[in-house]
C-alpha cells in the first residue's frame, strides 16, 4: 500500500514571486506601447469628444478617497449624460438613488476622478481624467432636467486627460451581442435584496418595490418596503 501522504493543494494566490513589484518588472513582462498611443492623451476636448458624450447615456465614475480606498460608480441617464460647459469643463448629474453616495464622500478628500462614457453598440470608449468638485446649484442645472425633474446636485470635472480607448476589451466580452447574454437562472434583483440586503422585508413587498413601477420611479425618491410585522427586524 502506498504510504506516500498526499500532495498539497495547490495555494489559491500568486507566490511572493510571481507578484510583479515594480515598474521594470510590468514593462518587461508586458513590453512598450507604441509612442501614438502612450501619448494619445489630450488636455481638452475635441469636437469628436463632444459628440460622444452627447450621444452616451451611461458612464462609469471612478473615485478614492485620501488613503486610496476606490470606488468605480454607474451613471445613466438619456444620451447627454454629461453637461458640456466648454473644453475644459463637464457636470455630471446626480439623480435619486440609495444615498450612498460612495464617489462622491470621495471626491470631498481627493478630487482626482476618472470617467469612461459608453455608447451602447459600440466597443470604443472615451476616457476623461480630471479634477471633480460637487456642486449644489449652477446656471446650467435646467439644462439638465429630465422628466420635469432637476438634478440635487452636479460633479463638475476639470478635464486633465482625455483619449479614446481601443475596442478590444467589449470585443472579447462580446458586450452588446444577445446572443452572448446569459442571464437565466440569476436571482432576480428582489431575490438579492431580500437575502443580502433586506431579510426583514418579505419577499412580495420586494417584488412588488422592484416591479413595473420601478422604472416609474427613477427620477423621484421612493420609500423602500418597511420591515413587516410579522418578520422580526
Amino acid at each position: 500500500m502506498d504510504s506516500t501522504p498526499p500532495a498539497a493543494p495547490a495555494p489559491a494566490t500568486a507566490r511572493p514571486e510571481d507578484v510583479i513589484a515594480t515598474v521594470a518588472d510590468l514593462e518587461a513582462l508586458v513590453g512598450l506601447p507604441l509612442p501614438r498611443v502612450a501619448q494619445k492623451e489630450r488636455p481638452t476636448l475635441s469636437e469628436i469628444d463632444v459628440q460622444w458624450i452627447a450621444r452616451s447615456p451611461f458612464l462609469i465614475l471612478a473615485t478614492s478617497d485620501a488613503e486610496g480606498r476606490c470606488d468605480a460608480s454607474p451613471k445613466g441617464d438619456p444620451p447627454g449624460i454629461a453637461h458640456v460647459l466648454d473644453e475644459r469643463t463637464i457636470a455630471v448629474p446626480e439623480r435619486p438613488g440609495n444615498k450612498r453616495v460612495d464617489g462622491y464622500r470621495n471626491v470631498l478628500s481627493n478630487p482626482h476622478v476618472g470617467l469612461i462614457f459608453l455608447i451602447p453598440g459600440r466597443d470604443d470608449t472615451l476616457r476623461v481624467n480630471g479634477r471633480a468638485r460637487l456642486v449644489r446649484d449652477a446656471p446650467y442645472f435646467d439644462a439638465m432636467r429630465v422628466k420635469g425633474h432637476r438634478p440635487v446636485l452636479a460633479l463638475e470635472v476639470d478635464v486633465e486627460e482625455v483619449f479614446f480607448h481601443c475596442a478590444k476589451a467589449f470585443m472579447r466580452s462580446m458586450l452588446w451581442r444577445p446572443e452572448s447574454w446569459d442571464v437565466e437562472g440569476l436571482p432576480s434583483r428582489a431575490e438579492i435584496a431580500s437575502v443580502l440586503e433586506r431579510p426583514d422585508v418579505t419577499r412580495e413587498d420586494l417584488e412588488r418595490y422592484y416591479g413595473p413601477s420601478y422604472a416609474e420611479r427613477l427620477y423621484r425618491d421612493a420609500p423602500m418596503p418597511q420591515p413587516s410585522e410579522a418578520t422580526p427586524a
